[in-house]
């Protein structure tokens, strides 16, 4: 598997019904409202069909670490209310598909997402830092799981009450320093690594 090549399985759980989960993950245009921890821009380039299918929408979205990236994603396949798949183009290309599933009063979810990282940074710095890199996918979904609880819970409640329920977690504002100097204390690694085999 080349270096820039992920591959992500993540399974969340939460209380609520697979027709309020289809509801706010199958609507794009409202994840910056309740995910704004990754999503900071949604804008829609096609509307679809009357199921969603061919549905494209551009994003700007970030994780923990202090990079961003740009890319688009168009919904390929749609079973409303348990599921949907999607491509995507730009600084990620892949497929990724969510499967929801009832389980009692809670709604079991998976997301299966193959990409390859194309955005420079990435692609060049995965052979090294690609466990960084996972683990920053990995802080960006353990938010989104935190904000679709929130988000369920406010939307199970009246509207007089939803000012109740916490807002989302923000985008994190890590300065570039820390990342650029674990990339240096790595590289140095790497290259004492390499010297030391070079002299033996």
């Amino acid at each position: 598997m080349p270096a820039n090549d992920y591959h992500f399985v993540t399974r969340w759980t939460v209380e609520g019904t697979i027709e309020d989960v289809a509801a706010v993950i199958g609507d794009p245009l409202e994840l910056p409202r309740w995910w704004p921890s990754v999503y900071l821009d949604v804008r829609e380039v096609a509307p679809g069909d009357e199921r969603g299918v061919g549905r494209t929408v551009e994003l700007f979205t970030k994780g923990w670490l202090p990079y961003t990236l740009r890319w688009r994603f168009t919904i390929t396949d749609s079973n409303r209310p348990h599921g949907l798949a999607l491509a995507a183009s730009g600084d990620f290309v892949g497929r990724g598909v969510w499967s929801f599933v009832q389980d009692g009063p809670c709604v079991r979810i998976t997301y299966d997402w193959r990409i390859t990282a194309e955005k420079p940074l990435l692609r060049r710095l995965s052979f090294l830092l690609k466990p960084l890199f996972a683990a920053n996918h990995r802080w960006a979904m353990r938010m989104g799981e935190r904000s679709l609880q929130l988000e369920l819970r406010r939307r199970a409640l009246p509207d007089a009450r939803r000012i109740e329920v916490p807002l989302p977690p923000d985008p994190t504002r890590l300065p570039l320093a820390p990342l650029a100097a674990v990339v240096a204390g790595i590289g140095g690694l790497a290259g004492l690594a390499l010297l030391r085999g070079r002299l033996r």
